[in-house]
């Protein structure tokens, strides 16, 4: 956890870093975005953001609640959600195994710094977790059971990547940062996409504005 933690620290530097003129990161990324590409809820979000660390959950509970997240954010081509039978039939197992594993626990998540129980062993088998990542994201990738910490840092990082290619520009002009920055995001999938161009759009209103202001 201390790695995590520490490793998100150091992603937020550097993206703070390369931003300059005393911005955080915290004052222009989307926070509800990022809320949807990792599953972490928006308020979380905003206190990771500004270095508080979180509660306690219990893993099961986040399996859980990020399950169902997915299930919310990730939908059909014709806007529905995927189904517990559809889902499940992919990994060989059965519907009922899925509905009892999101009814075993609440999942509304408590308020940001509330008190919660502490972790319990007995979650759900690792062939069910992998089995749903698989489903959703082609393959197991630890997503569902990941620390807050982690998902974040690792949402994060097509950011940093754009950050660093425009601030790489041979070029001082607003536009020619913008447009390597822009380049460099083209190649993200489309969850990430959305991510960095909605970073560049209010880093360019921010942009706009202190112009206006210096006028």
């Amino acid at each position: 956890m201390r790695e995590t933690r520490r490793a998100l620290a150091e992603t937020l530097s550097r993206i703070g870093s390369l931003l300059g003129d005393g911005r955080s990161p915290g004052d222009v990324l989307d926070t509800e975005k990022l809320s949807i590409d990792t599953g972490v809820p928006k308020d979380l979000i905003k206190a990771l953001l500004d270095g508080e660390e979180p509660p306690e959950e219990d893993v099961t509970d986040r399996i859980i609640r990020r399950f169902d997240h997915l299930r919310e954010t990730r939908l059909r081509p014709d806007g529905t959600r995927h189904s517990y039978e559809e889902i499940a039939a992919a990994f060989g197992a059965s519907r009922a195994s899925l509905s009892n594993l999101v009814n075993s626990r609440k999942k509304t998540p408590p308020e940001h710094g509330a008190e919660q129980r502490p972790g319990r062993s007995g979650g759900p088998l690792a062939s069910t977790q992998a089995g749903i990542e698989k489903f959703f994201f082609g393959q197991p990738n630890g997503w569902l059971s990941a620390e807050p910490e982690s998902v974040l840092n690792d949402a994060l990082q097509p950011v940093l990547a754009t950050l660093r290619s425009a601030a790489g520009a041979d070029s001082d002009s607003y536009s020619e940062p913008r447009v390597v920055a822009l380049r460099t995001a083209a190649t993200l999938p489309d969850d990430k996409w959305a991510l960095v161009a909605g970073f560049i759009e209010t880093l360019e209103r921010q942009v706009r504005e202190e112009r206006r202001q210096e006028r």
